[in-house]
């Protein structure tokens, strides 16, 4: 898509403390809550706001239909142009690079793209049964196909091919839930080693308790705008330089074996002899990855790509995405956690916050979430917004946001530049 419009800006953001249980503020509530403090931060009067797209997976989940036009009332839009947006875990990056191309059409000056989710309304059982219908319902569905057990045979399947270890799978864990010791917005914020994660109770094998993210009840919201409205509101606008997405089947059996979409900086030779996407890669995160990069002028992620906020919803979902969005070669993505090179003072920083795994995951909200998080981080203020520079990347300069739906039926990366 082309931008007929200029350069679309983030110039504000918010959330709530995304938590396991919040009976006390339903969605509406808390969408108002996220939306306060992005308000507030950036001087902004609802007013100033010319249309929003809305962000929830389920119907199911709130118990409520229509569930955006409700919460577009609540907050002061009701007579400006709104849409919802689905689609499984990426509903809410999908939401904000919908915001975007609203911006980059020329069809809005300022849009609001918020999601939410109070997945507590339902219990744990009753909240898998339904994320599972995310599956195909006339055929995985019926089988009892819950999604731990999907990322089981694709955790299984990437060690078969690749050599991935359960210590390297428990070192995300680790890594994520240590950086949210220092979020304050975090729902699960643990101090705990490997062997305190390979010990926690088996799921479904090799998939264990503390390798799953969390179910949580959240908001979260990103104000974005053309240039000209960026740089009267925001002293500090972050540039939303390109996104990228793309889709694959929805059943893992369909997938057909073909060759790896190659990054600028790859060569066919790398991956000679591997049978790509089989269920251990998704193939659309690495189309996504590509069109984003193609778009932002990217020829080398591992150079140039200063942070990332990836879907983690397992462990094993994070070590794929290193070597879908090309921060490694195929097959090394166990290697680039043991290496220390997703740590917060590695060369490529993934989920300062603690990501989906410690932060939480209130679905609609959580691609949104990534952004605000992104967006604090390319304006160097999380000490102001988080409380210290503990999780501060130093000087960085471009970052992506990673969303991620089903077993990769949907994919979306964009990528931000501090300007």
């Amino acid at each position: 898509m082309e931008n007929s419009h200029g350069n679309v800006y983030m110039i504000a953001g918010g959330m709530t403390h995304f938590k396991k249980i919040n009976f006390n503020d339903d969605f509406r509530l808390n969408v108002k809550h996220s939306l306060d403090y992005a308000l507030k931060d950036s001087g902004m009067k609802i007013g100033d706001i010319e249309g929003s797209v809305s962000a929830y997976f389920s119907d199911h989940l709130q118990g409520q239909l229509i569930a955006g036009a409700m919460s577009n009332d609540f907050i002061g839009l009701a007579g400006k142009p709104s849409k919802r947006i689905e689609g499984g875990g990426a509903t809410g990056g999908l939401a904000f690079q919908t915001a975007y191309e609203e911006i980059a059409s020329g069809t809005m000056d300022t849009c609001l793209a918020y999601g939410f989710e109070n997945m507590s309304h339902v219990g744990t059982w009753r909240g898998n049964d339904i994320i599972a219908l995310g599956s195909d319902a006339s055929f995985d569905y019926p089988l009892g196909g819950f999604y731990t057990a999907y990322y089981a045979l694709m955790a299984t399947r990437h060690m078969y091919e690749f050599g991935t270890t359960e210590k390297q799978m428990a070192m995300v864990s680790v890594k994520n839930h240590g950086n949210a010791m220092y979020n304050p917005y975090a729902q699960a914020p643990m101090d705990i080693t490997v062997d305190d994660v390979l010990k926690s109770p088996v799921v479904s094998s090799p998939i264990k308790m503390l390798d799953i993210c969390l179910m949580s009840d959240g908001a979260a919201c990103a104000i974005l705008a053309s240039e000209e409205v960026a740089k009267s509101y925001s002293g500090k606008p972050v540039l939303i330089k390109s996104i990228g997405s793309s889709s694959d089947t929805m059943r893992l059996a369909d997938r057909p074996f073909g060759t790896v979409p190659l990054l600028p900086n790859e060569n066919p030779e790398m991956y000679r002899n591997l049978k790509y996407p089989g269920v251990h890669s998704f193939r659309a995160g690495r189309l996504a990855a590509k069109m984003a990069y193609r778009k932002a002028g990217i020829s080398n992620p591992q150079k140039e790509i200063d942070f990332a906020e990836l879907y983690d919803a397992y462990t094993s979902a994070e070590i794929q995405a290193y070597e879908d969005m090309g921060f490694c070669q195929y097959g090394q993505g166990g290697k680039f956690i043991e290496d220390g090179r997703s740590m917060l003072d590695g060369d490529i920083p993934v989920n300062m916050e603690g990501g989906l795994q410690a932060s939480g995951h209130a679905i609609g909200a959580t691609g949104i979430m990534q952004a605000v998080y992104a967006f604090w981080q390319l304006q160097g203020t999380v000490h102001k917004h988080l409380g210290s520079n503990r999780l501060q990347v130093k000087n960085p300069h471009m970052g992506i946001i990673h969303s991620h739906a089903g077993t990769g039926a949907y994919e979306a990366v964009t990528v931000m530049e501090a300007v």
